[in-house]
């Protein structure tokens, strides 16, 4: 299982992780051995809640497809556990950030005196660049 927070988890038969061979240098290592980790989720086939799958399919994030799959490649570590750990911890922050719903923005207007200050402000400005101009001797 994996613990998202006290009152969610994910089984991690939901969750599909591959060992692939990582990228970038290492040397002769880097062809031999596969310690990379490629992990698939699918949101719609998950256990999770709706509210939480719907907030997740809205996320405007990469690593999300088309079809609903999460997919994440850890390659940061040398070790294979290493790696399957940071992508299950990825996954978890990924499905934590859609727990928290967010409070709807409430459109608020500047005050009058805002916008006097401001204009005031726009007027100081002016007036120093114009200040700037050429002058005629």
């Amino acid at each position: 299982m994996l613990r998202i927070d006290p009152s969610l988890a994910i089984p991690l038969t939901e969750i599909d992780l591959n060992a692939i061979r990582a990228q970038g240098a290492g040397g002769q290592n880097v062809n031999k051995v596969s310690s990379a980790v490629h992990l698939r989720f699918d949101i719609h086939a998950s256990s999770l809640p709706e509210d939480c799958k719907s907030r997740l399919l809205a996320l405007s994030d990469s690593r999300i497809t088309d079809d609903g799959v999460v997919v994440i490649k850890a390659q940061r570590h040398r070790t294979r556990e290493k790696n399957r750990l940071d992508a299950l911890e990825r996954l978890r922050e990924l499905v934590l950030q859609c727990r928290v719903q967010q409070k709807p923005r409430k459109a608020t207007r500047p005050s009058l005196n805002a916008k006097r200050r401001r204009m005031e402000q726009k007027a100081r400005r002016g007036a120093i660049k114009k200040n700037r101009s050429h002058i005629d001797y």
